[in-house]
């Protein structure tokens, strides 16, 4: 089975069997959940602690039990998520002509803030044009990614479009690396374009929480840059259709499972 750290599985578990239920989840079924993929107790317990620190999830006690249910902040981290796997696309096919320009310059003293801006950059599908300027295509409302690092007026966001002599086809190939984001495709259609995915695996509750991961993994990288900038076998395209047709495929069976193990209380 594809190796996955601990969090990213704990993600797609919480956006599939949390989000949207109204309950919190008894840490021991999240743990029985867990060693279907080989992820120890001690893993899954520090993930959960980690993720009650930085705000995504509550503490409910019943008894000698606790429970875990999302915040505010863990929803709409889902929500954006599930918007990016079921919404948006593999492939845009939408693009005006604009891009969104992001540039900055923080000193040495706010080190951890740049490293933090740009992660969060790569998230919102921005590439590095050159020293302290980023990219991404269209129109980006880029407030949910410079607010909570308070960079002040060391940032600076515009939209313009491409004119000559630069052109949006050079724009792409400068700030994006194309064949690194193809090689993830190409890789997940490795793993699950074949007659019977993951046969190692226990279940497909197993089977369904590696499929989101490993494809919310390639999503979360992939810059969604115009379709007519990129080759025309682009491999995002097939990838998509398998994981849409397994996700459906998985589902029944995993909800049936998910059923059966996962303790729940509402909240």
């Amino acid at each position: 089975m594809p190796s996955q750290r601990p969090q990213s599985l704990m993600f797609s578990f919480l956006g599939i069997h949390a989000l949207g239920h109204g309950a919190a989840v008894y840490s021991g079924s999240v743990i029985d959940v867990f060693a279907r993929l080989g992820v120890s107790e001690e893993a899954v317990r520090s993930t959960l602690a980690r993720m009650v620190k930085r705000n995504l999830l509550t503490r409910h006690r019943r008894g000698r039990k606790v429970y875990f249910a999302l915040t505010p902040h863990a929803v709409a981290v889902l929500e954006d998520g599930r918007r990016r796997v079921w919404e948006t696309g593999a492939v845009n096919r939408d693009w005006d002509g604009t891009w969104t320009l992001v540039g900055f310059s923080l000193p040495d003293s706010r080190r951890s803030t740049r490293h933090d801006l740009r992660s969060r950059l790569i998230w919102g599908g921005f590439g590095p044009l050159q020293s302290g300027l980023w990219i991404a295509p269209g129109a980006k409302d880029v407030t949910g990614v410079l607010a909570p690092l308070e960079p002040g007026d060391q940032v600076t966001v515009l939209t313009a479009g491409a004119r000559k002599p630069t052109e949006a086809a050079d724009l792409v190939r400068k700030a994006f690396d194309i064949e690194q984001i193809a090689r993830g495709y190409h890789a997940f259609l490795a793993r699950w374009d074949v007659s019977r995915p993951l046969p190692a695996a226990p279940d497909d509750l197993a089977r369904q929480l590696l499929l989101h991961t490993d494809w919310l993994q390639l999503v979360r990288r992939d810059p969604h840059l115009p379709a007519e900038h990129l080759p025309r076998d682009w491999p995002a395209i097939r990838a998509e259709q398998v994981f849409q047709a397994l996700a459906r495929a998985y589902e029944p069976s995993a909800a049936a499972l998910a059923a059966t193990v996962l303790d729940v209380l509402p909240v």
